[in-house]
């Protein structure tokens, strides 16, 4: 067992456990500030749920004994037999417990992500029930898949060193399919839906960065050489992506945003994921740089195009980059930088590729099919979207009764307010009408 590298292990999970906040704040500062609460709870909840669904049982699901290549067993339920003893089929360096650690923090921030699709128009509490079930009935199985000793992915030959499949398409796919459960928000299309924060934006895209160092360089298990590789291939691909990012959109709209720089650097983020431990530091700005430029004409072409309300881009972003970045691993991957892995396309081996392409189709459709099936279960047992007169007033102040600013009013001074001018009863929010939403 090494010091050094189970050090390195636990640094990268409290890294990793940094990205959910990010998430927060990214999303946070996209939404409208009448929801900005709302949405950074979301984030903050499945941090608090996902920390205990695993250690009840999601660990045991995705890395307990294989079951028919498709999960794990119940062997590790509460942790049992997940000590200080290195798990050899995991790592022979590290407790087997600093290696349940690291997985915890990828568990987390997955069903966070897909908060960008279904923002500003869910119910608090039917997300978290939808959380729960996701995690366990997606997540768990689809990371034993990829990850786990057995899982019928991984003895494919599918390349995935951080979580392009396993994260990234599976959440992004999931926001597609909320978006289009729930259909558009009550105000899509018009000029009141724009991100209200940009400095959020920035924080949150910041701390994204900074934690996925240890998503990704993490996910060599250790302080070593690969380590390395995978640090820089990652901020390459970053920088890459926010110049592609930024360079179509001042071609389209004749300048370059912040938001839109932010947006870039996420992308990358997302597609050197899957590539990061497999490829070179040269190839990692080809997969940047394409994956800001493919991002952005999904966050923009294909979704006016298709005409659904992705709000925050969890498709646009995670989807389209995590399936970009799964397919590139196929085409750039290169046993000259890990011997480990496999050589792809340019290295002479296109079944790469092929291979790939069969983890990211099954992907899609486990994700997606059994999203829609659980948003159903969910929507049927208690519903899943507000009413639109709740929507516009805003989720902050009827689900929380918070307000991000102090300039906006506390469900107590609205009620005063609109009772005074005879507008409305928010006891009974169907009466809420849209001369009633400009009033405030």
């Amino acid at each position: 067992m090494s010091g050094a590298d189970t050090a390195w292990v636990l640094v990268s999970s409290a890294l990793v456990l940094i990205m959910t906040p990010g998430v927060a704040f990214f999303y946070g500062g996209l939404v409208r500030k009448k929801n900005v609460i709302t949405t950074m709870f979301q984030a903050f909840a499945v941090i608090l749920i996902v920390s205990l669904q695993w250690v009840l049982f999601g660990y045991s699901l995705a890395f307990g004994p294989d079951v028919g290549h498709v999960i794990g067993g119940l062997q590790n339920v509460l942790f049992h037999g997940v000590g200080v003893i290195p798990n050899p089929t995991y790592s022979s360096t590290i407790p087997s417990m600093a290696f349940g650690i690291f997985q915890l923090m990828f568990a987390i921030i997955t069903p966070a992500l897909i908060i960008g699709g279904l923002a500003e128009r869910v119910k608090f509490s039917a997300f978290l029930l939808f959380t729960v079930l996701w995690a366990t009935f997606i997540y768990d199985p689809l990371a034993h898949w990829v990850w786990g000793a057995g899982g019928w992915l991984h003895n494919l030959g599918v390349l995935d060193f951080a979580g392009g499949t396993v994260v990234h398409i599976s959440s992004g796919v999931a926001g597609l399919v909320a978006a289009l459960y729930m259909g558009k928000r009550a105000e899509h299309g018009t000029g009141a839906i724009r991100a209200h924060n940009v400095p959020l934006v920035l924080l949150g895209t910041t701390l994204l960065w900074f934690g996925w160092f240890g998503f990704n360089a993490g996910s060599s298990l250790g302080a070593n050489g690969l380590a390395a590789v995978a640090f820089l291939t990652t901020n390459t691909a970053t920088a890459a992506a926010a110049l592609g990012w930024m360079l179509v959109e001042r071609i389209r709209t004749g300048h370059v945003t912040l938001v839109g720089a932010c947006a870039g650097a996420v992308a990358g983020l997302v597609a050197i994921t899957p590539a990061a431990g497999f490829v070179t530091p040269g190839a990692s700005i080809v997969i940047g740089f394409l994956g800001g430029i493919f991002c952005y004409l999904a966050s923009t072409f294909m979704k006016a195009k298709l005409g659904y309300d992705d709000a925050l881009d969890a498709f646009g972003g995670h989807g389209i980059g995590g399936t970009w970045g799964a397919l590139a691993t196929g085409m750039f991957a290169t046993t000259a930088v890990n011997s480990a892995g496999a050589d792809g396309l340019l290295a002479g081996h296109p079944q790469q590729v092929l291979l790939q392409l069969a983890g990211i189709a099954a992907t899609w459709v486990f994700s997606g099919v059994g999203t829609f099936i659980l948003i159903k279960v969910v929507d049927v047992l208690m519903g899943f979207r507000v009413t639109r007169e709740e929507e516009l007033l805003g989720l902050d102040l009827i689900l929380h009764n918070e307000a991000a600013y102090p300039e906006t009013l506390s469900a107590g001074e609205l009620t005063g307010i609109l009772a005074e001018e005879k507008v409305v009863d928010l006891r009974k929010p169907s009466t809420v009408t849209d001369a009633a939403h400009q009033s405030l």
